[in-house]
């Protein structure tokens, strides 16, 4: 089968070529990586990490007003207990907080999402009467995970002209604007799940009775509820017919104003109406709140977009973008007083685009030195520039025909799945090696000296390809099977490891198939190659010296001076003796381009040491490597014949080697703990306390073990949290505090703090806990592809600034904008970070030395997919935690303590990364009704409920109709008469005489 596809692929090679071109122009159109191209693209799937998450849907249920236990009896235990028997259920979770409850609902790995959701949605429908208090609604939340999370944004008023900020907009106008227009917009986006808001106030009316004016009247609150709700309403009244033409007739009753609802009669009296303005204020005021956005120490109003299950997050991303340039045109603007225009503006600060590209973009960087360092092994081991230039084409070929592949079998494109090519990229190199190689060896024979066109070059070909291809298959599918374990993975190791399995199993695949069909007619048309003519070789050496030199002069790129060296080395070739020796030069020039381009693209010594040295140490280094091998090769013989007479003493370096590898993999003391335990049990008893024994597990502890290293997102999370009892007020100083420190280290570019949770299912934070988004600049100035950029520079070093100033950094630190630098290629990188600043961690550690605030507990060192990703695992803020049981809450709560207090002299834990989450709620001011004085009056147990609900919590009674904005209609008691248990107490209560009482 192998020998009939070589032969066909090589009789009829037009075919091979246009399938090579079909390949080229389909994998460019697929690959994720960002390459301008003229041809339509249809891309991988990207995002910067697999979703390693659970399984999982959830069910939100809002019943505001209510308290934690009620919410747990009344809602979560009662859903819980009831979505239990839905098929596929592997666990449930569940959290009951103030007003809501959330039923995390984990299924089994092999359950469809989609099935779970419809399967729950029916559970939902079917639930039988009484099983949730009356009016409440549970709903299922937005098809995604909170990992969806991929876009947010603040709105803010800024000058259209010049995008500097102006102010002018209130924190419920920009909160109107983003409830009501541009949540909607974003929602239509493909790919978006939800768009939720948090921050700033939801505008609402609230009617603010006077009780001594109602007392005054004799009314009641139930009087006042009635009169608001009946003042609310539109009416059809069908059609009328005028003079042969048909009218619709409508009543138009809905609130407009806050003269409306002012106006709203209440009852009559002595045939004088009460109005709602004779025993109540009437205002707009902002709703209650159970979270908020803070930037840079300034309250903010914005919202996040979750992009939907299964979708590709930078499409829906890029998707996003454009809505937003649609809509941005027809946001509101007003004029200051001081004449400025304010135009309310989309300020992202969280934005996955970067962190993929910056990603794709590294993986892209490693492959591209993974193929330049093959390339530079088969020039030197091959010794046959025609040759290298096969066995090289084979790879970014491989790696088109994989992105294809990838595409069509639904694998996304991530750290994790391009780290699979990446692997495979020198076995992908060993197919084109063999397969060569051994046509080399077939054309050097004597038989076939001068063979070089035609069917009997072709037939060279096809009996070299031929002669190996089934042990090169046989040698595929060895490493192939070696990865059978990692496809039966399940749960989280599955989702991680399975795409790294698969996009290297088909770049194998690619590899091969490439070998065996594209790679012998490439070989046939280079190896073929020969120019007779003297005049044509000599203009050809002459249009490649031209070539290269205006190329290097118009592109200001070195490299392409390679190409005027090939033409003067052609061109000069008839003067040396030795004719191998023009070919030899050939060879070096390709070897020193290829050096000069892997070293541009690395930079091993950094970017201070320069090009020169940059370069000197890559020729060093692959001296030095390929040196070694070179000597192993030409001693080859040597060392095996010694070998094999010294057996013994050759067996000891393997054994020595095995040993000393299992001691740095386990770690000296577990490696040779049983040497340590006979002699304890002889009676030595201190022997691991000796010096020796102390300095050898010192020195080799083992290697750490990590699930999932951390991915270097650009960003940090930190998740501090208060006291269970603090206040919303409290909250907001701790907030703006933690916000405005963080904002003046230099390292930050902008600090965005939550507080309390969006208004979503995917967000069950409580309001004493905090989400810090701290987005730090990058060490170096980057491109919009992730890649650093250079600057222009004077000969001393220092930057040209567009105003003609300089600064150098030898100096002193200072930043400097983006675009007061100007670009060149011939320039150097201009760093962002203070001298003392090496490394992320450090700006990390600076944060920390600034968040210590009384009164809140520390963080965890997390990063925003990260810290989703550990959540959506754990539960826990924290990818390691200790759950504390116990017969009581003080018994835990003290159980904890002891615990944080013993943790933080741990030597390798850092004490700032332990915290202990209370488990002592927040206070309660608990109502006991007096059932027998309530008998004695008349009053039933929900008629007094409801006054207590309406006049201390606030009741929404309606809902406005204002054209695409709905706000609601709340009745309560005014602030001073409600602040305290004294004033609660004396709360009006009717009766049903009609009397008035207290409620104390």
């Amino acid at each position: 089968m192998l020998n009939r596809v070589i032969q066909y692929m090589l009789n009829n090679r037009m075919i091979t070529i246009m399938l090579l071109i079909v390949i080229i122009v389909w994998g460019i159109s697929t690959a994720p990586f960002r390459w301008y191209s003229v041809l339509p693209r249809d891309p991988v799937p990207v995002d910067a990490i697999p979703d390693i998450g659970d399984n999982q849907q959830i069910v939100a249920t809002e019943w505001m007003g209510r308290s934690p236990k009620d919410i747990q009896d009344q809602i979560t235990y009662p859903l819980t207990t009831s979505l239990l028997g839905i098929p596929g259920v592997k666990t449930i979770r569940s959290t009951s907080m103030f007003g809501m409850s959330f039923i995390y609902i984990i299924f089994d790995d092999d359950i469809e999402f989609y099935w779970s959701r419809s399967r729950i949605l029916e559970k939902l429908n079917s639930l039988p009467s009484g099983t949730l208090p009356e009016g409440v609604q549970p709903g299922l939340g937005p098809d995604a995970t909170a990992l969806g999370q991929i876009y947010w944004y603040t709105l803010e008023g800024r000058n259209p002209e010049n995008g500097e900020p102006t102010g002018g907009w209130d924190p419920d106008e920009l909160r109107t604007v983003q409830d009501f227009y541009v949540r909607y917009t974003l929602s239509s986006a493909e790919g978006v799940a939800e768009v939720a808001s948090v921050g700033g106030f939801v505008k609402e009316y609230q009617v603010e009775i006077d009780p001594n004016a109602m007392r005054a009247y004799n009314l009641s609150i139930m009087d006042v509820m009635s009169a608001i709700q009946k003042s609310n309403l539109d009416i059809g009244a069908e059609t009328v017919e005028i003079n042969k033409a048909e009218y619709l007739v409508r009543g138009l009753g809905y609130i407009k104003s806050v003269a409306d609802l002012e106006e709203a009669v209440v009852s009559v009296r002595n045939g004088v109406p009460v109005k709602i303005r004779d025993v109540a204020f009437v205002n707009l005021g902002p709703a209650t709140r159970r979270g908020g956005l803070d930037k840079e120490g300034v309250e903010a109003v914005g919202g996040v977009v979750v992009a939907r299950y299964g979708s590709n997050p930078l499409e829906v991303i890029n998707n996003v973008k454009e809505k937003i340039a649609e809509m941005e045109s027809g946001l509101p603007q007003k004029t200051l007083a001081d004449g400025t225009v304010s135009k309310v503006t989309f300020v992202p600060f969280y934005d996955r685009t970067g962190l993929i590209h910056e990603t794709i973009g590294t993986l892209e960087t490693a492959l591209t030195h993974e193929t330049l360092i093959a390339i530079i092994v088969v020039i030197v081991i091959i010794l046959n520039l025609r040759a290298s230039i096969i066995i090289s084409s084979i790879l970014p070929v491989g790696v088109l025909f994989t992105f294809i592949i990838m595409r069509y079998m639904g694998i996304d494109a991530n750290i994790v799945a391009l780290s699979g090519i990446a692997i495979a990229i020198g076995i992908m190199i060993d197919i084109g090696v063999v397969f060569i190689e051994n046509i080399i060896r077939h054309m050097e024979m004597e038989e076939n000296r001068g063979i070089r066109k035609g069917k009997a070059f072709a037939d060279l070909i096809y009996r070299s390809v031929s002669e190996v291809s089934g042990a090169v298959l046989t040698a595929q599918l060895t490493t192939v099977v070696s990865f059978l374990p990692i496809f039966f993975l399940e749960a989280q190791e599955g989702k991680l490891f399975s795409p790294l399995a698969y996009t290297k199993t088909f770049a194998l695949i690619s590899a091969f198939l490439l070998g065996i069909a594209i790679l012998p007619t490439l070989a046939y048309y280079i190896f073929s190659i020969r120019i007779t003519s003297e005049k044509v070789r000599k203009g050809a050496n002459i249009l490649l010296i031209v070539t290269g030199i205006a190329l290097a002069i118009f592109t200001g790129t070195g490299l392409y001076i390679a190409l005027s060296l090939f033409g003067l080395n052609n061109l000069f070739a008839y003067r040396w003796r030795d004719q191998r020796m023009p070919v030899f030069l050939n060879i070096g020039i390709a070897l020193l381009a290829v050096v000069y381009l892997l070293t541009v693209e690395w930079l091993p010594m950094g970017t201070h040491e320069g090009l020169p040295g940059n370069l000197l140490f890559v020729i060093f280094i692959i001296a030095l490597i390929l040196g070694l091998l070179w000597l192993l090769v030409i001693n080859y013989e040597k060392i095996l014949r010694w070998s094999l007479a010294n057996r013994w003493k050759f067996m000891i370096l393997p054994f020595a080697t095995l040993l000393f590898g299992f001691v740095i993999w386990m770690g000296f003391d577990k490696t040779f703990g049983i040497v340590a335990k006979g002699f304890e049990t002889v009676g030595w008893r201190s022997f691991r306390q000796t010096a020796l024994w102390q300095t050898a597990s010192n020195r080799f502890p083992g290697i750490g073990q990590e699930f999932m290293p951390s991915l270097n997102e650009g960003s940090f999370l930190l998740m501090p949290t208060s006291m269970p009892h603090t206040g919303i007020e409290q909250n907001l100083q701790y907030i703006e505090t933690l916000d405005k420190r963080i904002s003046n280290i230099p390292e930050v570019e902008m600090t965005v703090g939550k507080w309390g949770r969006v208004n979503s299912a995917l967000d069950p934070a409580p309001v004493q806990m905090f989400e810090n988004t701290i987005n730090y600049r990058p060490e170096y100035i980057l491109d919009e592809n992730g890649r650093r950029q250079r600057f222009k520079v004077n000969r001393k070093g220092a930057f040209i600034l567009t105003d003609k100033s300089t600064y150098n950094p030898e100096e002193g630190f200072r930043l400097v904008p983006v675009d007061s630098l100007i670009p060149d290629k011939r320039g150097d990188y201009f760093r962002q970070w203070r001298p003392e600043i090496r490394k992320a961690d450090d700006i990390w550690q600076e944060i920390i030395n600034v968040s210590h605030i009384p009164g809140l507990t520390s963080a965890p060192r997390l990063q925003p997919i990260e810290a989703r990703t550990v959540m959506l695992s754990t539960g826990m803020r924290a990818p390691m935690g200790i759950k504390v049981s116990g017969p009581d809450l003080e018994s835990i709560e003290l159980g904890g303590k002891a615990l944080e207090a013993a943790l933080k002299e741990v030597p390798s834990i850092l004490s700032s990364t332990v915290f202990y989450d209370r488990a002592v709620g927040a206070p309660y001011i608990e109502i006991s009704l007096n059932r027998q004085n309530m008998a004695r009056y008349g009053i039933t147990v929900a008629d007094l409920q409801n006054v207590i609900s309406a006049a201390v919590g606030g009741m929404p009674l309606t809902t406005t109709v204002e054209g695409r904005e709905r706000f609601p209609v709340r009745l309560r008691y005014p602030r001073e008469l409600r602040e305290n248990p004294d004033e609660l107490s004396r709360l009006i209560v009717p009766t049903a005489t009609g009397a008035q009482i207290p409620l104390g």
